[in-house]
């Protein structure tokens, strides 16, 4: 299912989700201070594009915390709440659930992404 569900997942999603991403990361990247949210941003935007066959595990230190914090108040709600929408309305159907499956971890990789590593 790793490359037909990729192929399948960016015709229908996976590209609206990673251009998301990367909107973001180029908003946070226009400002000095937020050059490390853009990057962070840029990372999960290729793991948007193709996600079947990956994990993400989350950790993280006081470091990882602040930054969560910090990016939760100004990007992170807007993001999860567009993911959960989108992950509601694939889960309709019975074909879409696995599609909505993975719009629900993006929605929470949206709340969290710092500390986060993708395997």
């Amino acid at each position: 299912m790793g490359f037909l569900g990729n192929i399948l997942w960016f015709l229908f999603g996976g590209c609206i989700a990673g251009i998301s991403w990367f909107l973001a990361g180029l908003l946070w990247c226009i400002t000095i201070v937020g050059i490390p949210l853009g990057l962070q941003c840029f990372k999960f935007a290729s793991l948007s594009f193709c996600p079947f066959g990956k994990q993400i595990v989350f950790g993280g230190g006081a470091g990882s915390v602040l930054l969560n914090i910090f990016w939760l108040i100004l990007s992170g709600i807007p993001l999860a709440l567009e993911f959960v929408l989108i992950g509601c309305v694939w889960c309709v159907t019975l074909v879409g659930i696995p599609f909505g499956m993975q719009f629900f971890k993006l929605a929470r990789l949206a709340l969290t992404p710092f500390g986060a590593v993708i395997r």
